[in-house]
């Protein structure tokens, strides 16, 4: 049996690159958002990067990159472009590994991401100005009926477009014209850009006085707006919620996972994630990858029965 000297093997450890043997982080990572900033997955992404740093003492950078009109998917390239070593990790919303897989792009087909974990289900509406002529979704079918409507959204292939193609559908009415938006806020109704849009609570919290909601979209009505019904109450089958979670390449290895897991989760338990939610109505949480992962499946088995309402 060849035997290695002592002297011999810290020779060989030495010649092995730094990397090899560097624990992780041992350098800056990147939070790559999709969307631009100041909405929940923003400012929660921001408390995780500054815990992050904190914890590991290397510096921990958010950075925004909006699709202009193309939803989160060109984010989500760039992230799956990067090195599958932990440090670009996406802060995605659901449509990322749902959707992105079928809508053509070469870097998100098969889907090239898993799961650290979901943290936050937005307050996802359906609102129109204070002075539209229709207060429900009921009311909105017989207007849309007799008048053009526009609907503003962040990409027609993301799930809160398609539930609101879907109920539009279930109701009998078509939207005459649809736009896709970066951001979707008090200013976009407020100019006449769009009629009715789907959009974020966080987004409209400065007007919500001023405006008209007229669903939301969820499992559960939204604590800032009791009395308007979800989608799913009028459309049993669109009983489908939003959400953000960290995502990384497939290839990422475990000991980074855990590390940015355990820093996520500790940020999801603080006093200022908790008051968040209790300002903003959103469901913060901190749910790991094996429970995240059965979310993502059995959001695919309901985006399928809305696929299915949208071809009758």
């Amino acid at each position: 049996m060849t035997r290695i000297a002592p002297l011999a093997l810290t020779g060989v450890l030495a010649a092995l690159p730094v990397a090899a043997l560097a624990e992780y982080p041992e350098k800056p990572v990147e939070f790559v958002i999709p969307f631009p900033p100041g909405d929940l997955e923003d400012i929660l992404t921001r408390m995780i990067a500054d815990e992050f740093q904190s914890e590991y003492g290397v510096a921990a950078a958010v950075v925004n990159k909006p699709g202009g009109g193309g939803g989160p998917f060109p984010g989500a390239v760039e992230v799956a472009g990067a090195p599958a070593d932990g440090y670009t990790i996406g802060s995605f919303v659901s449509d990322v590994p749902l959707s992105g897989p079928e809508i053509g792009i070469p870097q998100l087909s098969p889907n090239p991401f898993e799961p650290i974990g979901i943290f936050v289900t937005y307050p996802f509406v359906i609102a129109t100005s204070g002075d539209a002529p229709y207060s429900s979704l009921d009311e909105l079918a017989d207007y849309a009926k007799d008048n053009d409507v526009a609907l503003g959204h962040f990409g027609s292939m993301l799930t809160p477009t398609q539930i609101t193609f879907a109920v539009a559908q279930a109701k009998g009415f078509d939207f005459a014209y649809e736009s896709a938006f970066d951001a979707l806020d008090c200013n976009t109704l407020a100019s006449g850009d769009v009629d009715v849009m789907n959009t974020t609570l966080q987004q409209v919290f400065p007007c919500l006085d001023d405006i008209k909601v007229l669903a939301s979209i969820g499992s559960e009505r939204i604590p800032l707006t009791p009395d308007t019904p979800t989608v799913g109450e009028v459309v049993p089958e669109l009983n489908l919620a939003l959400w953000n979670g960290l995502f990384v390449k497939s290839d990422v290895p475990q000991k980074a996972r855990d590390k940015i897991a355990a820093v996520a989760e500790k940020v999801m338990a603080s006093d200022a994630a908790k008051k968040l939610a209790a300002d903003t109505g959103a469901l913060i949480y901190w749910q790991n990858a094996e429970e995240s992962q059965a979310q993502l499946e059995a959001d695919m088995a309901a985006r399928a029965k809305i696929a299915e309402l949208l071809d009758e």
